[in-house]
């Protein structure tokens, strides 16, 4: 579906040619393509501002059926993320005029003041996820995806970056894959439903894959996990998915929170905060997305990927505030509240992931917590990690893909809230403040000396409304942000 376009732009035939431009600068080189930018900033409502477009229909001086000017905003605010947001809009724009194909006139990368692979890659990017519908469950489906989606370049830089349009409908992919994954509704991915989809596909990817039936759970004595699950029909399971590269020395392990369903237990959620609930996977469908990204990218590292996957609901035989619980490592957890889950899934995933993998690193990735919301709203998500290093490298990829992170801390001190006079630990904290940083102190009494970091992806995890590049949904965040940092590590 991604390809370059070599062809000369005299000779070539388009559907619909995408031409961004700014408004206070030239972005091209081509004389044709310089002159048809210049022209449309001459016409009345349109100056190149962000978001702004205008249509030519059969111009004479391209074989296309129409030109659609982008506007790209100043200069100096141009950035890779600026230009996944125009291609995204762009190819819904030729999705709406129900075309079947659509190539962009990408701007010199030297006029553009953005790296010559940055570009190519956020084009193709934005394109591609822009191109997505989530519409399985509609009976009339007038809207169409593309095609085909190119990019218009020399044909030297084609030769150069040759494997960049593979590879970004690799990764690209399976961030669809994870949207699906959590679009899907609850009664569609039930716990057992959910592994079988997920074993299905890595086996046909080639990876090494385990599933854990709730027996077999209940013989390793992953008590905190088997609690959370015990009050819904829908059985507990824990996925395995394991890549290997030859010759590696290291591993990595990623770990997704996969609550098919939250309901709270018997902490119920009010009505508002329940609807959305069947996104509470998402980590887990990041993490099972990613290896599936890995065995088709070959990094240079072993990648675990491990989900425990339950559904939390409310019934006679439902887990209780007040319980004890004994998690996998021999903690004990006293329940301060039954809506505090994914810390309790995540813990015996973690301790097992440590136990039997030995990773160098392990990463967890989980809608945790509304306090993490609160604090970074609805598009960043938050990193905890003692580790410098580490984190570093994931702020690094969250700074390329515009998957973002904000590190927040770890204080020792805070540590003392999640005291109980009866067991180890509580699940919940003492205080009412701080939410999330004491949901990260919990999962690290279960990381031992392994170098760790959290990402809460409660905020971006999806959207209610349509972006750029995202309609309604699932984002599939996590996707391109693990498989960057697995590329780094």
């Amino acid at each position: 579906m991604l390809t370059f376009e070599t062809s000369d732009l005299k000779k070539a035939r388009f559907e619909i040619l995408v031409l961004p431009v700014c408004e206070n600068a030239a972005v091209h080189q081509n004389r044709v393509l310089s002159a048809i930018a210049k022209k449309a900033l001459q016409q009345s409502g349109f100056d190149g501002k962000k978001d702004q477009q205008i249509t030519f229909y059969a111009p004479r001086e391209i074989h296309a059926r129409q030109i659609l000017v982008m506007g790209l905003g100043k200069r100096a605010d141009l950035d890779a993320e600026a230009f996944r947001c125009m291609a995204g809009q762009a190819v819904k724009t030729a999705i709406q005029r129900k075309f079947e194909s659509v190539c962009f006139a990408t701007p010199a990368p030297q006029k553009a003041g953005v790296a010559t692979s940055d570009l190519l890659e956020s084009v193709f990017e934005g394109a591609y996820l822009g191109n997505y519908r989530f519409d399985r469950y509609r009976q009339k489906r007038e809207l169409k995806p593309l095609g085909e989606i190119s990019q218009l370049v020399a044909a030297g830089t084609a030769k150069r970056y040759k494997r960049l349009p593979g590879r970004v409908e690799t990764v690209c992919e399976g961030t669809l894959l994870a949207r699906r994954w959590v679009s899907t509704p609850s009664n569609e991915k039930r716990p057992e439903q959910f592994a079988d989809d997920i074993a299905r596909r890595a086996e046909a990817a080639g990876l090494e894959v385990t599933v854990m039936d709730e027996a077999q759970l209940q013989a390793e004595g992953f008590g905190a996990m088997l609690a959370v699950g015990a009050g819904s029909q829908g059985r507990p399971q824990m996925v395995i998915l394991r890549y290997k590269s030859p010759n590696a020395r290291r591993t990595v392990a990623l770990v997704g929170k996969g609550v098919t369903f939250d309901a709270g237990g018997l902490n119920l959620k009010p009505t508002g905060s329940m609807e959305d609930m069947k996104i509470d996977m998402s980590g887990a469908a990041a993490v099972a997305a990613t290896l599936l990204t890995a065995a088709r990218l070959t990094p240079k590292i072993n990648v675990v990927g491990v989900m425990p996957l339950v559904e939390n609901m409310p019934s006679g035989s439902a887990y209780r505030p007040g319980d004890i619980l004994r998690s996998y490592d021999g903690k004990t957890v006293e329940i301060g509240n039954t809506d505090a889950e994914g810390r309790l899934i995540l813990i015996d995933a973690m301790a097992y992931t440590v136990k039997h993998y030995k990773p160098n690193f392990m990463i967890d990735m989980a809608t945790l917590t509304g306090a993490c919301v609160v604090a970074l709203g609805e598009k960043i998500a938050g990193l905890f990690s003692p580790d410098d290093e580490l984190a570093g490298t994931i702020e690094a990829a969250a700074a390329r893909t515009h998957e973002r992170c904000w590190r927040m801390p770890l204080p020792e001190d805070y540590q003392e809230l999640l005291k109980s006079d009866i067991a180890d630990l509580n699940n919940i904290s003492r205080g009412r403040w701080g939410g999330a940083i004491t949901a990260a102190l919990f999962l690290k009494e279960f990381v031992g000396k392994t170098r760790w970091a959290h990402i809460d992806i409660a905020g971006p995890a999806a959207v209610k409304k349509e972006q750029p590049y995202c309609v309604p949904g699932g984002t599939g965040f996590g996707v391109r942000l693990l498989s960057e940092v697995i590329g780094n590590l």
